[in-house]
């Protein structure tokens, strides 16, 4: 319009509807040179570090006041810093074959409830895979992979020595004192693999029932409480309680027919 029409730059920019600011602008393209080479120096220096630190190393030396100035260089120059992956844990597959004899095979699994007042406790429950009998329960607030080793060298010391203890992949059983206490007992420890309870199914069985038939039928008041109420539920369950898989025998009637 003002080549063709000889309209002034005020009427012309008016009649367009842009601003005579905006038409006049001339982009000034940054000079990036001395700071993208001091950037790739300070990212050969400090490789671990990521572009906020090295953007408050810039801004100490007066290269840059904007962040983002420092991300778009940061990244044209391909310099993020490569996060490690998490290590998948790779366990092989666990066949589930019934064992042949009592203490052959163990596993053990974790169960959570409640007090009446709210506060949080834990069970760590260990069965017998071939009569289905629950060896031994671990009551408590929290339980450490070291307290594991020590409640199973008590039942250890009650019963014979397993061959195998069947447990997932939780923190406990894969301590360093759960490790050194297999070492040391010669005892081995086979995990499941992640996601696959099945393979653990004689104690998740056992946990089902255990919640169904005990932790769900009481209100415990007190951690003391709920210690009695399980022992009382776990000699029941091993001398009384028929199971269909055992012809209808309880766990220890099982065992001794079998003896």
């Amino acid at each position: 319009m003002i080549e063709n029409s000889s309209l002034s730059q005020r009427t012309a920019c008016r009649l367009a509807g842009i601003s005579r600011s905006a038409y006049a602008y001339r982009a000034c393209p940054p000079n990036d040179a001395k700071l993208r080479e001091r950037l790739l120096k300070l990212a050969a220096r400090h490789s671990s570090y990521g572009y906020l630190f090295l953007h408050a190393l810039l801004k100490k030396d007066k290269f840059v006041v904007n962040k983002k100035r420092t991300y778009r260089i940061y990244r044209e120059e391909g310099l993020q810093v490569r996060t490690k992956a998490r290590k998948k844990l790779q366990r092989p597959r666990m066949p589930m074959e019934v064992p042949n004899q009592v203490n052959q095979r163990w596993s053990m699994d974790f169960v959570a409830d409640q007090l009446s007042n709210g506060r949080r406790f834990r069970v760590l429950n260990v069965v017998d895979d071939y009569n289905r009998e629950m060896v031994g329960q671990l009551v408590s607030i929290s339980i450490s992979g070291r307290q594991v080793a020590r409640f199973l060298d008590e039942l250890i010391l009650e019963r014979q020595r397993p061959k195998t203890i069947i447990c997932d992949n939780g923190t406990e059983f894969t301590s360093k004192a759960m490790f050194f206490w297999s070492q040391e007992t010669g005892v081995k420890l086979g995990f499941i693999q992640p996601g696959k309870p099945t393979q653990n199914a004689f104690v998740e069985s056992l946990n089902g029932k255990f919640r169904k038939e005990c932790l769900n039928a009481h209100w415990f008041r007190s951690l003391d409480e709920a210690r009695d109420i399980i022992d009382q539920w776990r000699h029941h369950y091993n001398h009384e309680r028929p199971h269909s898989s055992l012809n209808y025998l309880s766990p220890v009637e099982f065992a001794q027919q079998a003896a």
